[in-house]
């Protein structure tokens, strides 16, 4: 018993104490650094001169602009009580010039919108912004549009649908 207790008292020495003398040894020289505090700019108020400026968020402004906008556009504007075409319930980006008939001195154009085919002459209406057909040719289609701008006035674009090559042989 006596000599178990003299083995055990042997081993009762600190745990990694080799491990942790070597770790303190090599830090013995090593200081932490903390970064100085960063200087504090002294703030420097802006005196806002814009006083004697008109306010842009006045009614008075807006007024204004509501009159001027109503006025404007030169009289453009889409007939609304005209019947729908079928064409126009599509985006013109997603139509397709396929084709040019001519019947009686008078061109017509095939026009392919998903799965259907459409027939198409000068005064028909296609795309999602008012666009008259106003010229068909062999290899385009030109449509005057009606768009609002950002005021509500209706302005004039020109657009074209050009023929679509169909691919050969394969």
């Amino acid at each position: 018993m006596v000599a178990l207790g003299l083995l055990l008292s042997g081993c009762g020495g600190e745990e990694f104490g080799d491990l942790k003398a070597e770790l303190k040894e090599k830090t013995k020289d090593m200081r932490g650094k903390i970064a100085p505090l960063p200087v504090v700019k002294p703030y420097e108020p802006v005196p806002y001169t814009v006083f004697e400026q008109p306010d842009p968020f006045s009614a008075a402004k807006i007024e204004l602009l509501t009159k001027s906008a109503g006025s404007g556009g030169g009289g453009l504007k889409p007939d609304f009580n005209r019947p729908k075409e079928p064409l126009e319930a599509y985006p013109l980006e997603s139509l397709k010039m396929v084709g040019v008939l001519q019947q009686k001195k008078a061109n017509f154009a095939l026009v392919k919108a998903d799965t259907g085919l459409y027939r198409v002459k000068v005064g028909n209406y296609m795309g999602q912004n008012f666009g008259l057909i106003t010229t068909i040719s062999e290899s385009q289609i030109q449509i005057r549009e009606l768009i609002q701008d950002a005021t509500g006035d209706w302005t004039e674009r020109q657009s074209t649908l050009q023929l679509q090559e169909v691919g050969g042989g394969k």
